[in-house]
């Protein structure tokens, strides 16, 4: 999102230092990345490959963020529900969380399976342990082949979810947690250059690039990229927003670049970069929402939504 309305700043800048530049605390965020069972060297070490490359952006990108990942031996299913339930006690409402699959998976018709060593996990206890995390923001991507079986059991209010793959029957090994890695690394991904990579901008990212990949390698796609985040309809390959699809995804930061993560990592100015992202998500809302608004009322909650986001951006860039 582009910033405006820069000649209001000065005269609001006392607001801002009185009120947004109060807060004391600021929303935590968690990251869970599990690499599951390779089946052969090449895909272990693929998928652990992948893993810790996540791990590495996610760490540089916010030092206060809680990133816990998982490869190999240690990829279990004991590991992940005693991890996920420490969150589900540390969280809070107003916090973020993400988890990250990446391997293969199964599908028997009814029930779909990630593959780690040991017991396998099913998307329904998945859920069931996400279910009891607090926070409000939580975004579950499923890259591994099969994923598209696990949507029903995890989508959810509140909750993003997507899937390498639109169906449990697409069984193949997919490209797209590659990709999805290589968006949280390259800042084209930001395409609305508000220096921070939305769910949705991921997303689409990985898709694009994964069904260029196909398209050059003159294959048949075996992988059909969805995504859910209204907890209640199908997922889909693109998302229409005067449906409200992709509303949520749109809003929910997975990774913040440039300025901004510097300013993630700077206890002075974190609590503002959360302020920032609140007043952002509203003004997303405000514009799914004008079909139903009166004309003044949409401009007068516009106008004052830019103006927030202006005083806020005056003190990030002190």
């Amino acid at each position: 999102m582009q910033f405006l309305c820069r000649s209001a700043l000065s005269v609001a800048c006392c607001v801002a230092c009185l009120g947004i530049g109060a807060r004391a605390a600021w929303a935590g965020s968690y990251y869970v990345t599990v690499a599951g069972l390779g089946g052969e060297p090449d895909y272990e070490q693929r998928f652990t490959s992948m893993a810790k490359d996540l791990d590495k952006l996610l760490k540089a990108a916010d030092s206060q963020s809680h990133v816990y990942t998982f490869t190999g031996s240690d990829a279990t299913k004991a590991h992940l529900t005693d991890t996920l339930a420490q969150i589900a006690r540390d969280a809070k409402p107003e916090d973020a969380f993400t988890l990250t699959l990446i391997g293969h998976g199964s599908f028997d018709g009814e029930e779909y399976k990630f593959n780690i060593p040991g017991p396998d996990i099913s998307g329904e206890e998945l859920a069931v342990l996400c279910d009891k995390i607090p926070a409000k923001r939580q975004l579950i991507v499923n890259t591994t082949s099969a994923s598209g079986g696990s949507i029903g059991a995890l989508q959810k209010q509140g909750r993003i979810v997507i899937a390498a793959t639109k169906a449990g029957t697409e069984k193949n090994a997919t490209v797209f947690a590659r990709y999805w890695v290589e968006a949280l690394g390259d800042a084209s991904a930001d395409v609305d250059k508000n220096e921070a990579v939305s769910a949705l901008e991921a997303f689409q990212y990985a898709d694009r690039k994964t069904v260029a990949f196909y398209e050059s390698q003159k294959r048949l796609a075996t992988e059909h990229a969805v995504i859910e985040d209204t907890g209640k309809k199908e997922a889909v390959r693109a998302v229409s927003t005067e449906n409200g699809e992709g509303q949520l995804a749109a809003g929910f930061v997975v990774l913040r670049i440039g300025a901004t993560q510097k300013a993630a990592n700077d206890p002075a100015k974190r609590a503002l970069l959360d302020k920032r992202e609140e007043v952002e998500r509203k003004i997303d809302t405000l514009k799914i929402q004008k079909a139903a608004m009166s004309s003044d009322d949409y401009k007068r909650q516009l106008t004052d939504a830019l103006l927030d986001l202006a005083r806020i951006q005056e003190q990030l860039d002190k």
